[in-house]
């Protein structure tokens, strides 16, 4: 099935010929669906902290804070297209865009059509106004001219196609996403914010880390407006980052297969390959061989009024990782250093019982003490994550539950729709029935009690990802994504849920979100 040629093709990408083998074997024999046994729920899986309970955790946290140990990690990768994608789409079935014909297709009660409309009835404020007009105006253009001539595909050009803002292309990091006196920010600025205000040491050092996916023509560009950026940021917030950026290697990209699991080939014959979704971003996070990291994606960002919230409740987090992280690291020296009696086993094994839903199976229960001990410290070594958890309001987004782990029993997950078997109506029920769900709002402990980083690889579930169906030449192929960064990439973590308020979430997925009261001035 693969030639010579191809084995080195995909040894020049970092990819072993077996890895492609097995993707494979993965594409023929499927990926069996998550099981569901329930949904967390606050007492059940979520933990409810109380406020005088978080105050306590903070303070804790700060103490790791000022000691340099936090860090933010923030999947920037995407571009805004999708951001834009139902003014591209109105555009593309309505070439002409004259207002009439839209005015009628939305008394028609065509929703796309009504909503694009909206976006020019409002366009005023939306953040990248001031500068969509200092285009045109450069142009001999005036906004208020073509508003009233319903030009809306010379203002579409403008905004979206290079040549103009180009932001259908630009990287989401580089979108203006709120307004203040001074100008507005982009949700790379919001990020930087948020870093000096909860990852900012003694010493005033703040670090963060991007993932980023640059236009190979504009990369050079990019990189000195995020440094420019970098720079006014340290001088207003008096704060120095340690700013890294990193791309999704190219090891990460998962082979395309015909219907047939044929490896798909591009037309000179090379092979077809696809990105392997956000969970290649795991090798991106292993790399950074941090300590506490926060993870919080690109566009879930608020203005300065709403910043305390977030600041609160990401040390609450923190505090509630490391007082965990404290006690686990006690019991693991304890249970290295041999000279345990059934007495501590069985407070070590009540503490992961309660506190991480670590359960002793039967078999290992009933055996030796030295069985035991052994059984606690391989559970107890591993990464920790404490993740905040939203009332579930109709909000996109990974929801947690208990799933049945072959040979594990019951373990808290974050799961997708996508990950379920949506044919049976059981494990339907049960994702239907959730409470929560997951703003992606994580602060994850990396190192061991030794103080040496994890390999995160050995703590995923290969064989958690899913398969998609794409279109590639006109001819539908299979595409396999790697298990999920927070979902199956962490699978065999120990996980904390903990319920945050919904303030604390509020994600820009499409440009009308900007719209929203928590995303416009006061």
């Amino acid at each position: 099935m693969l030639t010579e040629h191809d084995r080195q093709e995909i040894l020049a990408r970092g990819i072993s010929p077996e890895e492609i083998d097995a993707q494979i074997e993965i594409f023929k024999k499927g990926i069996p669906p998550v099981k569901l046994l329930r949904p967390c729920t606050a007492g059940d899986g979520i933990t409810i902290i109380e406020e005088a309970e978080q105050q306590r955790l903070i303070e804790i946290y700060r103490q790791a804070m000022a000691a340099g140990r936090a860090m933010k990690f923030v999947p920037a990768s995407g571009a805004a297209t999708r951001m834009f994608q139902l003014l591209l789409e109105v555009s593309a079935a309505f070439p002409s865009l004259e207002g009439a014909n839209l005015r009628a297709e939305a008394e028609k009660g065509n929703e796309q059509v009504r909503a694009f409309l909206r976006f020019f009835a409002a366009l005023a404020k939306f953040p990248f106004f001031e500068d969509l007009k200092e285009h045109l105006r450069a142009r001999g253009r005036r906004i208020k001219r073509l508003l009233e001539e319903e030009n809306y595909r010379e203002i579409l050009a403008v905004l979206l196609e290079p040549g103009g803002m180009n932001y259908a292309n630009t990287p989401k990091a580089l979108i203006k996403f709120h307004q203040y006196e001074d100008g507005a920010r982009t949700p790379f600025e919001e990020h930087l914010m948020e870093a000096a205000g909860y990852t900012r040491d003694r010493n005033g050092v703040a670090r963060i880390h991007f993932t980023v996916s640059f236009s190979p023509d504009h990369e050079t560009e990019e990189l000195a407006c995020l440094e420019s950026l970098r720079e006014r940021y340290e001088q207003r917030e008096g704060v120095k980052y340690e700013l890294t950026f990193s791309s999704q290697k190219p090891s990460t990209d998962t082979i395309a297969v015909d219907l047939q699991n044929y490896p798909v080939r591009e037309h000179d014959g090379r092979l077809h390959f696809r990105p392997g979704g956000h969970g290649a971003l795991l090798e991106n996070l292993n790399d950074l061989q941090g300590d506490i990291i926060f993870i919080k994606n690109i566009d879930n960002v608020v203005p300065d009024r709403l910043k305390p919230p977030t600041y609160h409740y990401k040390m609450v987090l923190g505090g509630c990782l490391v007082e965990l992280q404290r006690q686990v690291f006690e019991y693991l020296r304890l249970l290295e250093a041999g000279n345990v009696d059934d007495a501590l086993i069985a407070r070590i094994a009540g503490f992961a019982a309660r506190q991480l839903s670590i359960e002793m199976p039967a078999a290992v229960a009933s055996g030796s003490r030295e069985e035991r001990a052994a059984f606690l410290f391989s559970r107890l070594n591993r990464p920790l994550r404490v993740c905040g958890m939203v009332a579930n309001k109709g909000e996109p987004g990974g929801g947690p539950f208990w799933v049945e782990q072959p040979g594990r029993g019951a373990s808290r997950q974050l799961v997708e729709a996508s990950q379920i078997d949506a044919a049976d109506p059981r494990q339907r029920k049960i994702l239907e029935s959730s409470t929560h769900f997951s703003p992606v709002d994580l602060v994850c402990g990396v190192r061991d009690y030794r103080g040496n980083p994890f390999d995160l690889r050995q703590f995923r579930d290969p064989h958690s990802g899913f398969i998609s169906r794409k279109s590639k030449n006109g001819w539908t192929v299979k595409a396999l994504e790697l298990p999920g960064l927070w979902n199956g990439s962490m699978a065999y973590w120990n996980t904390v849920f903990v319920e945050v308020p919904i303030i604390t979430f509020n994600p820009v997925k499409a440009v009308f979100d900007l719209l929203r009261p928590e995303h416009q001035p006061a």
